[in-house]
C-alpha cells in the first residue's frame, strides 16, 4: 500500500481524472504497472459508464473489469449521495473501502483511487468520501485548479486534510481552462505554502493527452526509486 494514493481535488472540475491518467502515464513511462479505482462516479450513460472511469482505465497498464475500476455507477451528475438516493442506493464508506482494497490487492506498483468533487463530498447523512481515505490510511495528492480563488481552496482542503490525520503526498497545479491570470505568483504562493511538494504544473492543454501531461511531472518527488 506504500505507492497507494488518494487523488483529491480542491473542487469539481479541477481535472483529478486528467492528472490521475498524467501519473500513470509518467509510472508507466518509468517502467512501472498502474492501476487506479473510481469507488463512486455520478453522471454515467444509460449503460452505467463513467468517462472518468473509463479514461482511467485507458491510462493503467493493468487490465481491470469496468466494475472494479468504477463499482458505484450513478446515473445523475450531481451530488453523490443525492444521486444515491434517487437510485435507491446507500453509499457507506466502509463499503466503498472494501471495494478500493479488493483492487489494491492486486499487482500494480502504482494504485490511485479517485475522488469526487472536493474533500468534503458528502456519501451519506454522516461520512462524507473523506473517511474512505481516513480509514484506507493513505497518503493524498491534491489537485488545484489553477483559477482564481485557488488558493484559498487549497489551504482549506490541505488543513482538512491534516486534521483528518492524514499526510499530503504531493499536490499537482492544473490549469483547466485558459491561463490565469498571475500564474507564475499563485503557484509560487502555494509551493511556499503547502507542506508538500510540487509534483508538476500541467498547463492547459486545448488536445490532452495522458502522456504529453506526463512530461511536467515529477514523479521522482512521490516514488523513491
Amino acid at each position: 500500500m506504500s505507492n497507494t494514493w488518494f487523488v483529491a481535488g480542491t473542487d469539481t472540475g479541477v481535472g483529478k481524472t486528467a492528472v490521475s491518467c498524467a501519473l500513470m502515464a509518467a509510472a508507466s513511462l518509468s517502467g512501472l504497472s498502474t492501476a487506479a479505482v473510481k469507488p463512486v462516479a455520478a453522471g454515467c450513460d444509460e449503460e452505467g459508464r463513467n468517462d472518468d472511469a473509463l479514461c482511467l482505465m485507458a491510462a493503467m497498464t493493468e487490465e481491470l473489469e469496468y466494475s472494479q475500476v468504477n463499482p458505484i455507477a450513478l446515473q445523475a451528475a450531481i451530488a453523490p449521495h443525492i444521486a444515491a438516493n434517487l437510485a435507491g442506493k446507500t453509499l457507506q464508506a466502509s463499503r466503498l473501502v472494501g471495494l478500493c482494497r479488493g483492487v489494491m490487492l492486486g499487482k500494480a506498483d502504482v494504485m490511485l483511487i479517485e475522488g469526487a468533487g472536493g474533500w468534503r463530498v458528502p456519501i451519506n447523512p454522516r461520512e462524507t468520501l473523506a473517511d474512505v481515505a481516513i480509514q484506507l490510511q493513505v497518503g493524498i495528492i491534491l489537485v488545484v485548479g489553477m483559477r482564481l480563488g485557488c488558493i484559498n481552496h487549497a489551504l482549506l482542503t490541505v488543513e482538512a486534510i491534516r486534521r483528518d490525520g492524514l499526510q499530503l503526498s504531493g499536490w499537482v497545479a492544473n490549469q483547466p481552462g485558459p491561463r490565469m491570470a498571475r500564474h507564475e505568483e499563485n503557484v509560487e504562493t502555494l509551493r511556499q505554502m503547502l507542506p508538500a511538494p510540487l509534483l508538476g504544473d500541467i498547463p492547459f492543454l486545448p488536445h490532452w493527452d495522458a502522456t504529453e501531461a506526463a512530461n511536467y511531472l515529477k514523479l521522482q518527488l512521490l516514488i523513491e526509486e
